[in-house]
This record gives C-alpha cells, structure tokens and sequence, in this order.
C-alpha cells in the first residue's frame, strides 16, 4: 500500500491529532477508516483526496481501510461504476482491508429498524413525500406532527412487514424515525428510514423493495465495521447528530463522525450531476475524457498516480471550505513528469529542411540523452539525414532583431547534432515558403565540437524519411472561468470553446512508434504528453498532459 509523504517535521493535521489522542488514551487499541463511495459515476479529484486521507490515515497509524460501497440507491447504481471506482482506488496506490457493500448489510439494517419500532422510536407514515416536507416545517418555524406518528409498536411491525413483503406501491408508506419535530436540526425531524421503490438492484437483484436512506445506513455500516473514525466532508456535519443518535439508540458499536473541507478546484465542476451532464449532453466524450476532473480522466490525461498523492498532501486536511487553483496540480505532475519521462522530438507543424552538402543517401545516428534529470535513464540514437523536419514558427524570413532561430544567412545547433545555416529559402507559385535548404558545419557535431562558432539557437527535429506521422491532442481546462459552480446562468455556458485542438500531422522521431500507454514524454520544448487508448497501429494519438510552464495565467492577463 503507498502512504501519502510525511515528514516527522511535518505538524499534524486536526484529524491526526485526534488519532493521536485516541490511541494515546488507549480509546481504541487501533485505528480504521473506510472509503465510502456511492456507486453512480465515476470517481473525481475531490474523490482522490477522500481516498488519500482515508488509506494515509490508516497507514500513517497502522489501522485498515475499508472499501465499501454505499449502493441503497438502486435506481442510479450501476456495476460498471463499482468497477471503475476499484480500478481507480488501485491506480491511485491503495489497497483496501475489505471490499464491502451497504448491500451485505441490508438484513441487519432491516433488524435495526425493527429494534427502533419496538423501542417506540420509529413508525411507518402514509403521508406523500410533498406532505412529509411540508410538516417538516422551516428552519425557524417547529415542524408538526404527522397523523401517523402514534401508531402502535405492534401495528408498525406489521405495516414495516408488509413494506418489505411488496405489498405497497413506490412512495406509498415511508418508516420515520420518531425523534423531535420541534429539533433545530432539520435532520432530526422525524427523518426517513425507509422507502418503497421496487427496482432492481446490482447486487441483491429483485430480493428487496425497500431500501435504507443514507443516513440510516451510513452510520450502521460503519458500527458493523467497527469503524474508529468516520471521515466525511463539512456538507455533513448537521447530519452528525442523526448519526450518533441512530448509534445511541441502537446500543451499538459507537462510531464517530469526523468532517473536513472538500475540494473545489478552479476551473472545474466536481457535482457529479453537473459532470454527467456533460457526458450525456456529449460536451465531453465520456466520463474518462482527458478534460474531465474524474480520477479516470485525470490517468488517460497522462497524469500520475505520485503527482496525485502529492497534490492532496499537499492542500493539507482543512476545516473550511476554499478554492484551490488547479495550477497547483499542474506543478505537482510537471514536477514529476519533469523528473520520470523520457524526451522525445516531434514536430508539429512541419517545414521541410534540405541539408545541401550532406549527402542524399547518408544516415548519421546521434546520440540523445532519454532524460537529462535521471542519470540512469540512458541514450537513445536518432536518424539524421539530409532532409529534416523543423517547427514552421522556428523559421522567420525577416526575422527581428532578438530572433535567435532560423532565419536567411543566421546559425542554429539542431538538438544534439550540428550547427547549420539558411542559406535559401524556397517558394511555391502562390509565395507559400516550401522548404529551407541549409549547409552543416562538419565539425560542429554535439560532444566533439571544434568549430569554435556558438550560437544562441538550439532547435529540435526529425528525420523527413524516418518521422512517424502521429495526431496530437492538445487540451485545455474545460471552463473559461474560475467557478463556474458558482457562475450566474447555466454553468455549461462557461465551457471553454478551445478546450480541445487536435493537430493531424505532427511527425515524430521513430523512437515514439514503441510507446506504451503507461510511458510518459516530454516533447521538447513542447511539454508533456501520453499515448492515448483511441490509438491504433495506423495512427498513434498522444494527450497533452500539461505545458511546460503555466502559459494559461499568462494568456489571461493579455485577454
């Protein structure tokens, strides 16, 4: 299992110091967490940080984690959700103690409510759901009693039998806890236990038809596993006294709740309703869209597992809720990728290069450094020939004064081989520049240079008769704003129009035609990028994973 980096430097978060505190009054003789997730879509970067407090928690103090799923929602569970949420929890570095369902527990729970109807602490109501909130009452006006509230213990087991048994239709009788229509707290008043809704479900299949509500479950769950320290995020802390009541009432193992700030990060939306309707409204094309904030889009985007880990360690574990600029996490991958991926050369917008005094058929293989920040990362060798691919903007035909590229009668180095010199440039019938022919220095060579001429210029290049024609895509955010979960209007009216420019024939060294989807590169000078999985062997896709510095805030400025 990777832990999240701690130093012991480093101070304690508020929850740490809690478990800190725990363990030393020998409270609990050791710790355990759980990552709960609701199987209906697929993880996000808020998600992530969930994950990484939970299983760093565990780590950081020798306890355990559990994975369990929160599937009494039927309706919008699916178990292709279940499987991306396992897949993304082990790509991210963590293995679970157990895999668990709300779903295994739903026979004890169902005994639990029974427990409460005997004890006079929960009743079934006929009321609609528009009745039932209606009574809730406001939260500065007492909510009022319903009809139904002072049934008798033995007439609640039946109708509660009968609930179970498919004897009513959806939303025709609900079991209410029986606390306090008067409570402050709106989750005390009299809340719902459980509801009719006959449908399938992923795992149980047509066995039951009533289902727990979250708040039933939630706490239950985490008492059956005798779970030490609940960590949820701050939306759930006036459900806080309904957990612990529900355990009070039960006598049962005494779990607690504990709240921390959510993510929210620029540029992004993280409502699951408001990222599935970017799916289904096909703003995106799927929920692993390189785009998209998802943990699964985020690892098809090139990111990294590390650089993950990193960014959540390094937003720390807060008691309020706060906007963080997600140039914060493209520091965290680029930061990694600076240091794991490997440099490859391709050109984007090709302009054509003959090298006039280098012979036709001549083929040269220069040495080139995989990676100058790893010293163990080796060479790779190059094709160089007498026509060469250059980037069309690193040539200038009337260059200013302060252009240190390519230009009439000017010097460049090309990237690890010679020095060479525009001597002139070709046009086609309609004045387009068609190609650039040059001569080489000889004795300029990368490594054994004995020209004595130094030049400012250092271009990258590939080999015209060796290039590989690849498809670049380069994303963007996906919003143009800052918040666009806080924008007036529809959020989807904020969607970056430029958040996708894919280049068609961009060319790149051979050594990329070996790529793997877990390799990661660095395009000089261009930033850093992954193969894509819509790949083939006609046509390799590479996804731009971030720039090679934050141009973003930049182009803003000039905006």
């Amino acid at each position: 299992m990777s832990e999240l980096k701690h130093t012991e430097e480093k101070s304690l978060n508020f929850i740490e110091e809690i478990i800190t505190e725990d363990l030393g009054s020998s409270k609990y003789k050791t710790i355990a967490t759980r990552f709960p997730p609701e199987p209906n879509g697929y993880l996000h970067i808020g998600h992530a940080k969930s994950i990484c407090l939970n299983f760093g928690l565990a780590a950081k103090f020798g306890g355990k984690t559990n994975l369990r799923f929160d599937d009494t929602n039927p309706v919008t569970e699916e178990t292709e959700y279940v499987d991306s949420i396992k897949a993304d929890i082990q790509w991210l570095g963590f293995k679970w103690a157990e895999e668990l369902y709300a779903s295994d527990y739903f026979e004890q729970l169902y005994e639990f409510a029974v427990k409460l109807i005997k004890k006079g602490l929960a009743y079934v109501d006929d009321s609609s759901s528009e009745k039932i909130a209606e009574m809730k009452g406001t939260p500065t006006s007492p909510g009022s009693e319903s009809p139904f509230r002072n049934r008798g213990v033995e007439e609640n087991l039946q109708l509660f039998a009968d609930m179970r048994a498919g004897k009513y239709k959806d939303g025709e009788r609900v079991l209410r806890a029986k606390i306090d229509m008067a409570s402050p707290n709106m989750h005390m008043r009299d809340p719902v236990m459980y509801r009719i809704k006959h449908a399938h479900h992923h795992r149980t299949g047509d066995k039951w038809c009533i289902y727990p509500m979250y708040d039933f479950a939630h706490g239950q769950s985490d008492s059956i596993e005798k779970i030490t320290h609940s960590v949820c995020t701050l939306e759930f802390i006036p459900h806080r006294p309904l957990y612990d009541w529900y355990i009070q009432q039960l006598e049962i193992f005494p779990s607690h709740q504990y709240e921390f700030a959510r993510l929210n990060l620029t540029y992004t939306v993280m409502s699951k309703r408001k990222l599935l309707q970017l799916v289904n409204e096909k703003h995106v094309t799927s929920w692993d869209d390189p785009r998209m904030p998802t943990i699964s889009g985020f690892r098809r985007r090139g990111f990294t597992p590390e650089s993950i880990r990193d960014f959540c360690d390094r937003i720390g574990v807060a008691k309020r809720d706060n906007l963080i600029d997600v140039s914060l996490l493209e520091f965290c991958v680029r930061e990694h990728l600076n240091k794991i991926a490997s440099r490859r050369m391709v050109v984007f917008d090709p302009l054509k290069v003959i090298i006039t005094n280098w012979p036709a058929e001549k083929l040269e293989m220069v040495n080139v450094e995989n990676n100058p920040e790893d010293p163990a990362g080796g060479t790779r060798e190059v094709p160089f020939t007498s026509e060469l691919y250059i980037e069309q903007e690193d040539f200038m035909e009337n260059p200013s004064k302060k252009y240190f590229r390519l230009a009439p009668g000017q010097m460049v180095r090309l990237k690890s081989a010679y020095i060479i010199k525009c001597d002139e440039v070709v046009k086609d019938a309609d004045g387009k520049i068609k190609e650039v022919r040059c001569s080489y220095l000889p004795e300029s060579k990368s490594g054994a240079d004995t020209s004595g001429i130094s030049v400012k210029g250092t271009l990258h290049w590939v080999s015209a008769a060796h290039g590989i024609p690849i498809e670049i895509r380069l994303y963007d955010r996906l919003f143009k704003i800052e918040d666009p979960s806080n924008a007036e209007g529809d959020f989807k009216d904020y969607i970056n129009p430029d958040s996708l420019n894919a280049i068609q024939n961009a060319v790149a060294e051979p050594a990329l035609g070996k790529s793997r989807f877990d390799d990661r590169y660095q395009f000089l000078r261009k930033g850093y990028f992954c193969m894509d999985k819509d790949s083939s062997e006609e046509k390799l896709i590479f996804n731009r994973t971030v720039t090679l510095k934050d141009t973003w805030a930049k182009e803003q400025k000039k905006a």
